[in-house]
């Protein structure tokens, strides 16, 4: 961040300012013409008062941005569903996913910031067609849940969190490359296949035989290794299973990693709102700003509200999982739109008719019209 602000101060002018997102407001001192966040609102949400402070941040925005800035929002993608709390039914067979669960979703619900407290959140789980709790998976029988969607879209997101952590820690015996050019080195991208760079650590956590064996099915490749993807994914699975039974019963290492993994990561919540929730809640709450000009946060062009898929991570969690949810990034430029621009609002309330509810709709021309 530093040697970009130097090189862009050759042409402009850049401050790094430090502070609390939904206080931004406090760290400006004049409305600006753009504001870009990426992986942020699910910070806030988790960490910041769940969707009063997501809610405060939006009506806060008009404040902060001129008429006709953009806000860049960047983040992960929920589910293609009406709502989080729609009910889906999940199967998982696989140790390290079954282990994962057992250790997790305890926790998550129990400290995370979630949604899923109504009585019709209950999570099911079956084994053998008998009800089990989550602390009481048999990590070798396949187990049937049914329980809302998003809980689904929470589980998948911080198993592929905990692996990269665990990746990154070295605990296993090797670290794949996970930034730069040789993180990219695509066998065909449209599938998600690639070849993984890494390299071996000294963790005395890989047996010799585990290290031969790695070797023997990976190529040298200048200071490191390369290996396919899959089977490397393959080998991580079988290693992370033991890394999470080892953590389960406190050796010291690995319980160490699962703990740094649960402060940081353990009571985020990812899917916080759908994009037609989303949607709303942009053009609701920052109608309702108590600005100088009224206007509503909302995307203009067909263009402005995409996903981009994980190739990647979907190819994973395909291999792993009967049926995977969707892994993508949400993007989505809003703009502040003055609602004295009737021409404008108009194009994005077009826009926005492919991607909301007719009640979620209705809710939008209502706040509208009740400033304008």
């Amino acid at each position: 961040m530093t040697q970009a602000i130097d090189r862009f101060n050759n042409v402009g002018a850049c401050t790094l300012l430090h502070g609390w997102a939904q206080d931004i407001a406090t760290l400006i001192s004049e409305p600006v013409d753009i504001i870009s966040a990426s992986a942020l609102l699910h910070e806030v949400y988790s960490y910041g008062g769940a969707y009063t402070g997501l809610h405060t941040m939006m009506r806060t925005f008009p404040k902060v941005l001129k008429p006709y800035g953009f806000f860049v929002y960047r983040d992960v993608y929920a589910v293609a569903a009406p709502s989080l709390h729609e009910r889906a039914v999940q199967s998982y067979s696989t140790q390290s996913w079954l282990q994962f669960v057992r250790m997790f979703l305890p926790h998550y619900l129990h400290h995370g910031t979630h949604p899923y407290h109504h009585h019709d959140d209950e999570i099911v789980i079956r084994q053998d067609s008998r009800i089990v709790a989550a602390t009481e998976l048999n990590t070798r029988v396949c187990a049937v849940i049914d329980a809302p969607i998003g809980l689904f879209r929470e589980t998948q997101r911080h198993y592929i969190t905990l692996r990269d952590h665990v990746w990154r820690s070295g605990v296993l015996g090797f670290t794949p490359v996970l930034d730069g050019q040789l993180a990219g080195d695509w066998i065909d991208f449209r599938t998600g296949h690639k070849r993984v760079h890494f390299s071996f650590t000294d963790s005395d956590w890989m047996s010799a035989t585990d290290r031969a064996n790695i070797q023997a099915v990976s190529e040298p490749y200048g200071d490191h290794h390369v290996i396919d993807g899959d089977i490397f994914d393959a080998v991580t699975d079988v290693a992370l299973n033991l890394f999470l039974t080892s953590a389960e019963r406190d050796d010291q290492d690995c319980a160490r990693i699962w703990g740094t993994w649960l402060e940081r990561e353990g009571r985020e919540t990812y899917a916080y709102l759908t994009a037609d929730e989303l949607l709303t809640a942009f053009a609701v709450n920052s109608v309702e700003a108590e600005a100088r000009r009224s206007s509503v946060l909302m995307p203009v062009q067909q263009a402005d509200v995409f996903s981009q898929a994980r190739h990647y991570y979907n190819r994973f969690l395909t291999k792993r999982l009967p049926n995977p949810l969707t892994d993508a990034k949400q993007m989505i430029l809003f703009q502040n739109i003055p609602v004295t621009d009737a021409e404008a609002l108009q194009q994005a309330l077009a826009n926005i008719r492919h991607h909301c509810s007719k009640p979620n709709l209705a809710r939008v021309h209502t706040a509208i019209h009740a400033r304008g």
